[in-house]
């Protein structure tokens, strides 16, 4: 009768994980209802359209390609960081000529990771989550770590069915329906899944629901012309909106960097 307590492990996985997903929905939707209010006429600066769009680091990106645009940043195809005009014209060039440190030149991976933690975007950030328009720290991760380990559990129920049939069963047990017990917990923790796409879909990890609306109403105006539109791209969308052939080498080089990190941290 091992068969048993490998079904009895197959429900706890996708009993619990399932659990766990309908919990962080429900305190999203507090949360939510919660929240203040955001302002419908509120407009978004660029650097609240990236962090929304993206996080901490996007703000970065877009205050290192604002820069280089203007002429007061050198980003080298070879993924370093020259400051041309070592005077910021906000908190956020600041953070990032800071970040170069007084050389006046740095590789742009670490400027990227220090200027993306620094006060200026943690004030940002808060400044958002206090007008509705961003998702609390202790909310950004909860309901996508939730539905993470509901995939886990739908690949890990295949497996300990698959192991209990391979087991010796009594032979008054067909194994056609242990296949069906196993099928069980597997169509829970599926329909679980399923749920969770309609149901949780409009959150994000950076943007409210209210945040997400001025995001939809900023990309369909465009964000102006010239220069204005092309940094809305890049705060929406990354720096794979930059078209600009060096830009674009000096932030591949930059990936190619943080890979070879990870790959030494490891």
């Amino acid at each position: 009768m091992f068969w048993v307590l490998f079904l009895l492990l197959a429900w706890a996985a996708a009993g619990l994980t399932c659990t766990r997903l309908c919990l962080a929905a429900v305190r999203a939707a507090a949360a939510e209802a919660s929240a203040p209010r955001a302002d419908g006429r509120h407009e978004l600066t660029l650097y609240e359209a990236a962090f929304l769009s993206g996080g901490p680091r996007r703000v970065a990106d877009l205050t290192l390609v604002s820069m280089a645009r203007q002429r007061r940043l050198l980003l080298a195809h070879t993924g370093w960081a020259t400051v041309v005009d070592p005077r910021g014209r906000d908190e956020m060039e600041r953070s990032v000529l800071g970040a170069i440190g007084p050389r006046g030149q740095s590789r742009i991976a670490p400027v990227r990771t220090a200027a993306a933690a620094a006060d200026s975007v943690r004030a940002l950030s808060e400044r958002l989550v206090g007008a509705g328009l961003a998702v609390p720290d202790a909310g950004r991760s909860t309901i996508a770590s939730a539905v993470r380990q509901v995939w886990a559990a739908v690949v890990v129920v295949p497996v300990l069915g698959a192991a209990a049939l391979l087991l010796p069963v009594p032979e008054d047990m067909p194994r056609h329906l242990m296949a069906l017990w196993f099928a069980l917990p597997l169509v829970l923790a599926l329909g679980c899944l399923a749920m969770a796409r309609f149901e949780t879909h409009p959150y994000s990890r950076w943007a409210s629901p209210a945040g997400q609306r001025l995001l939809g109403a900023l990309a369909r105006h465009g964000g102006g012309s010239g220069d204005r539109a092309f940094l809305t791209s890049v705060a929406m969308l990354g720096v794979r909106a930059v078209g600009e052939p060096d830009l674009r080498a000096a932030f591949e080089h930059r990936e190619e960097y943080l890979g070879r990190e990870r790959d030494q941290d490891g």
